[in-house]
């Protein structure tokens, strides 16, 4: 007999049609033919550890994933996520500040309240700040009313260290309840919600509606692919060619298409632990060479992307909430 899931308030419907076959033209500044937005995922110190309070070491994007140590210290795998804190976030931030670039940071809070220095150098800068939660770790196993607190937990830490609560947020390893949860805890603290990231779905930003509600939340989707992590990942790369291939070929793709009159937006995902490695750090300076060199490129933050999409594309509320789910439990 099949499993019928009845939905419930966290949830959101699936939506399988888009922009269908003829995506518009979302008009970018100065009629950009791509936008790429780069993100820093910043996560040193907020991973699994014994020291942190977890069972076991961290598992995932570090020079020797799928090992952990349950019960006892890692030295190895909190030495190599050091590496992002201690060089590789400085040697990212010196090749933005040479290409005059802004990049978005994906902010784990704890790691900001470790390392003070780096958000206040990333701060001064003027990138931009978002969250990736209070730890970097999987949010699925717990229930709504532990994840809602440890959503605000977030919330106030990114305002002690940045000076103002985050307006875009990126789980990565998120819960059924996370979007809702979010949403409820920024209408509760009366914080703009500007953007959400834990989307995949398409190559151009879009609006999400808020089951039982006429509101809606933006989505400016993530990648997966065009991503550093994957060279801790046994489908991904095991050369720094090929990640800068990958993305090179990518951002083609996206550019023709922008140059055929429908621009979209590109992801290029980046940890200070794994692409700033001296021999892959490469890959990332030839690709900022490569797209130094074409017309009608836009390399923007989220929250400028998502300004000028509502100001070209604003939510129209409904007459009636979405009925999706009940009411609030």
């Amino acid at each position: 007999m099949p499993f019928e899931y009845v939905p419930n308030y966290y949830d959101f419907p699936r939506e399988f049609r888009g922009y269908g076959e003829n995506p518009p033209d979302f008009k970018w500044p100065n009629n950009a033919k791509i936008v790429i937005n780069f993100v820093l995922n910043y996560e040193e110190g907020a991973e699994n550890s014994i020291e942190n309070g977890d069972p076991a070491s961290e598992m995932y994007i570090w020079e020797i994933p799928y090992v952990a140590h349950a019960g006892k210290r890692s030295y190895d795998c909190e030495s190599d996520f050091e590496y992002g804190s201690r060089a590789g976030v400085w040697r990212i931030l010196r090749l933005f500040k040479k290409h005059g670039y802004k990049f978005t940071t994906f902010a784990v809070g704890k790691a900001f309240e470790l390392q003070p220095d780096v958000p206040a150098a990333i701060k001064r800068e003027g990138h931009e700040i978002a969250s990736h939660c209070y730890r970097w770790w999987d949010y699925s196993k717990l229930s709504p009313e532990e994840e809602k607190k440890v959503i605000i937990k977030n919330m106030e830490s990114l305002k002690a260290t940045t000076g103002e609560y985050p307006k875009g947020w990126y789980y990565a390893r998120l819960s059924q309840h996370s979007r809702r949860l979010v949403y409820d805890v920024h209408q509760e603290l009366g914080a703009p919600l500007l953007w959400m990231a834990d989307a995949y779905a398409d190559d151009l930003p879009y609006w999400m509606p808020v089951p039982r509600t006429t509101d809606a939340m933006l989505m400016v989707p993530y990648s997966y692919d065009c991503n550093d992590a994957r060279f801790h990942q046994p489908t991904g790369w095991s050369s720094t060619d090929g990640f800068y291939k990958h993305i090179q070929y990518a951002f083609d793709t996206l550019y023709d298409e922008g140059c055929e009159g429908t621009p979209k937006i590109m992801t290029v995902a980046l940890h200070a632990r794994v692409v700033a490695k001296p021999g892959r750090f490469q890959a990332l300076v030839k690709f900022m060479d490569y797209i130094k060199q074409k017309e009608g490129v836009w390399v923007a933050t989220r929250e400028e992307i998502a300004e000028h999409f509502k100001k070209v594309n604003p939510w129209e509320p409904p007459a009636t909430p979405l009925a999706y789910g009940p009411d609030k439990p």
